[in-house]
């Protein structure tokens, strides 16, 4: 109930959490890189729209590592629980690996090295951020709108 069904309810689920994602990570990041102040803030806004499709095409090329890593780690009878959550750390992994350096590209307006060479000095902070989002905001609302989703599709099968 709380999962995809096909492809439309998975590109629903994708933007709902990108959408979420970046609006929060982003600058909550930079903020804390550069401070918290109205300035900050609203240089971020600039950039969302191209942080959020490279996330998006980040998601569609990590999907499928995050999956096989997620079943190596859970057993098939392990909790819904367990794989959701194991399933969120595999894909902020990912994502969080690539984003530390395409999202500061992307913010700074152009590509160096300094994200590589400041690389594990700043991505175990990004991937903290990331997973508590992820796991505590984004995927919770957009699990529970397609439970609704699918809750309203079984009561129109049922009636």
């Amino acid at each position: 109930m709380r999962l995809p069904r096909n492809k439309r309810e998975f590109a629903l689920f994708i933007a709902i959490i990108s959408v979420i994602s970046v609006n929060v990570i982003a600058p909550l990041i930079t903020c804390f890189e550069f401070g918290f102040s109205l300035a900050v803030w609203s240089d971020v806004l600039r950039v969302i729209p191209f942080i959020w499709l490279s996330v998006v095409a980040l998601v569609l090329i990590t999907y499928k590592p995050s999956e096989w890593l997620t079943d190596k780690i859970v057993a098939k009878g392990d909790s819904f629980r367990s794989h959701i959550t194991i399933n969120i750390l595999c894909t902020v992994l990912f994502m969080s690996i690539f984003l530390t350096v395409i999202g500061t590209w992307i913010g700074s307006r152009h590509v160096s090295l300094e994200p590589i060479r400041l690389f594990f000095h700043k991505w175990p902070r990004n991937y903290a951020i990331s997973f508590a989002v992820e796991a505590l905001f984004a995927q919770p609302i957009a699990r529970a709108a397609l439970y609704r989703l699918h809750k309203a599709q079984d009561a129109k099968i049922a009636a």
